[in-house]
């Protein structure tokens, strides 16, 4: 048995586990919104929370030039692993988004599958925007999504969860607390040598955050509200929303030299 906080063992599964998402799908919809808001195809794009980076060479295959940021660096070796297997060249940054360090500008940012909830503070949530809109040209957009209240308190709440998958058998146990942030144990059941099974636990938390408050820590940052929909439907959220879909355009100026 062993215990660890952090994505390492997740990482390994993480793709496993995400397998009902349609990346490619999602992708679709978010060049769609680009082109909505002025963001041509080719454009530098940032990836904030990249994970193993699926949706990431999703986008580098449409032809935008990404960049992966993520926190752990096991989610970055499988994003390496996974950009590789398409021979996509992919910049990939072991970094936290409150400490958002980039190379250049960039055209657009996006943050997907509750990256924003992982962040355990206002204070992180609000240096990451500014963060973003540093690295942002005037125009730029930033697309996230974020778990709201009503997911933490009724779906994710004090549940759990199994996944039985060809790799691992997984179960996912959440603890809400007062503040509506929840604790996340993962148990990674892995089969071994002699029908015998590893077991191992990470674990980590995510916070829900007010709306009202994203949309002030955003302007604080200088980025307008484009649009807030039900995540990729695009239809105007509802009280059982369980998934927003932030588009914010950054209006701030950026000083030329010379």
């Amino acid at each position: 048995f062993k215990r660890m906080s952090g994505y390492g063992i997740f990482s390994q599964y993480y793709d496993s586990l995400m397998d009902n998402v349609d990346y490619k799908k999602r992708a679709e919809y978010f060049r769609t919104l680009l082109m909505r808001y002025g963001v041509k195809d080719g454009a530098e794009i940032v990836d904030l929370g990249c994970g193993t980076g699926k949706l990431t060479s999703e986008l580098a295959e449409m032809g935008y030039d990404m960049t992966g940021v993520d926190i752990s660096p096991d989610m970055l070796c499988e994003a390496r692993n996974n950009a590789s297997d398409k021979s996509l060249d992919i910049l990939l940054l072991c970094q936290s988004m409150d400490e958002l360090d980039l190379y250049g500008t960039v055209d657009a940012a996006i943050s997907t599958f509750d990256s924003i909830n992982h962040l355990e503070s206002a204070e992180s949530v609000k240096e990451t925007f500014k963060k973003v809109g540093l690295f942002m040209n005037p125009g730029g957009i930033f697309i996230f999504d974020i778990n709201t209240l009503y997911k933490h308190r009724n779906i994710l709440g004090n549940n759990s969860f199994v996944y039985d998958t060809d790799d691992v058998f997984c179960v996912w146990q959440n603890f809400i607390n007062d503040d509506d942030s929840v604790d996340i144990s993962l148990d990674f059941f892995e089969r071994g040598e002699n029908d015998m099974y590893m077991r191992t636990c990470e674990s980590f938390k995510e916070r829900a955050y007010d709306i009202d408050m994203i949309k002030k820590w955003l302007c604080d940052a200088e980025f307008e509200i484009a649009e807030i929909t039900d995540d990729l439907s695009g239809n105007p959220p509802t009280e059982e929303t369980q998934r927003l879909l932030i588009i914010a355009k950054y209006c701030g100026k950026k000083e030329q030299n010379g």
